[in-house]
């Protein structure tokens, strides 16, 4: 035995918008150009994986990955209300057929933070038909491309499009509403109903699963008024999705994305402190905590479904924080598995360096460099390389 069991999945993760390049019809392509936002660049021609893809998933798989998450753009598959593109299916049709002759497996989402403009237009979200018009667009999807989508993350981190865009203000549409926020959460919830009912319309070809970012959340003291804080911000991003996940449109399985530990304080203008002194701080200025993975992978459990770690990673210049930040991480996976979690595959965030939301492309999240000034060359770094190694061996290095 291995400290990973055999079928055990292995990937990496990249959304369309991030990677794609020439989404001109969403709300982050306006959002980046809207002077005054928190959008510090534009997201152009990404990496150019949408020209790209085949030799991009050639050369994942020869590293090692036996599974691939990727998204679609809602934008390019629907440009108007009702209107679906035959090209853009089409196109991702021939994504899809790519990757699988590969061999790897697909995690396919749905909804990775990106709307059409049309649908921001119309009130985003918080329209009183806006799942219902999800809903249409999914079932498009599931009769399109059901049988290349052995896995549907249905929508990615539904409690960040909520706190980022309609609390923080960081991400599209940029408000900054105590009440709008819950609000949407709660819609997004039932998005992911929908989303399942959809898919499942076109027959059981698919599994189906929401995708949530987990921090691992804490008082940043040790008083009432951040307990409070605690409490309330651990319900609206973690309880809401985990207990909420109930009846029988809740999914077949459960994506766990964990960056790193997070302290609440009342008295932040953000809601969050900085990490303590003694962590180590990523180029999100994230504080690195291992643990957490393990930590938030049992608080998942509880929701009864099996669980895929369907995003992980660090943002690093340095490479060989990377590896040390991966061995460390799949170490809390494999410690999970050892004491009874239910955890099928690991999938590290990202794929390649890219576009980082309102972040732009500073942060450098990927196992895979990619050179902007010399036509968009692939570099393998030595974490990809390293992560290849336990993909194939289902064991970690010794310790020291």
């Amino acid at each position: 035995m291995g400290d990973f069991p055999a079928g055990f999945l292995w990937g990496s993760a990249t959304s369309a918008h991030q990677v794609e390049g020439g989404n001109v019809n969403n709300d982050w392509w306006e959002f980046e150009h809207r002077p005054g936002t928190a959008a510090r660049w534009s997201s152009g021609d990404g990496i150019d994986h949408y020209h790209r893809y085949a030799e991009d998933f050639a050369l994942l798989r020869s590293l090692g990955h036996t599974a691939h998450r990727l998204s679609l753009e809602w934008s390019r598959i629907e440009p108007a209300p009702g209107e679906f593109s035959r090209a853009a299916t089409a196109h991702y049709r021939r994504v899809l057929t790519a990757l699988a002759d590969t061999g790897m497996t697909a995690f396919v989402t749905l909804h990775h933070f990106t709307l059409p403009r049309w649908f921001a237009d119309a009130g985003g979200w918080l329209a009183p038909d806006a799942v219902d018009v999800f809903a249409r667009y999914c079932r498009h999807v599931a009769a399109e491309l059901g049988e290349l989508m052995p896995f549907v993350c249905t929508v990615n981190e539904p409690q960040m499009v909520a706190l980022h865009g309609y609390l923080e203000g960081y991400h599209p549409p940029g408000l900054a509403d105590d009440r709008l926020w819950r609000q949407v959460g709660h819609r997004l919830l039932h998005a992911h109903f929908a989303a399942v009912r959809a898919v499942r319309t076109a027959g059981e070809r698919s599994r189906v699963g929401l995708a949530v970012q987990l921090p691992l959340l804490a008082p940043a003291r040790d008083d009432e008024e951040c307990h409070a804080l605690h409490r309330l911000l651990r319900g609206e991003i973690v309880d809401r999705y985990l207990d909420g996940l109930t009846g029988p449109d809740r999914g077949d399985f459960l994506g766990v994305q964990y960056y790193r530990k997070q302290w609440v304080d009342p008295r932040s203008p953000t809601l969050f402190a900085d990490p303590p002194p003694g962590f180590r701080r990523t180029q999100m200025g994230w504080a690195v905590h291992p643990d957490g993975l393990r930590q938030v992978l049992h608080r998942a459990a509880e929701a009864g479904l099996p669980l895929y770690v369907t995003e992980n990673g660090i943002a690093t210049e340095d490479d060989s924080e990377r590896i040390d930040h991966l061995h460390a991480h799949l170490g809390a996976v494999a410690a999970a598995l050892v004491e009874g979690v239910d955890v099928r595959g690991y999938l590290h965030w990202s794929a390649f360096d890219n576009f980082e939301w309102s972040e732009g492309c500073r942060p450098k999240f990927g196992l895979i460099a990619v050179d902007r000034e010399d036509d968009f060359a692939r570099i393998p770094k030595p974490s990809a390389y390293a992560f290849a190694k336990v993909a194939e061996t289902g064991r970690l290095p010794p310790e020291g």
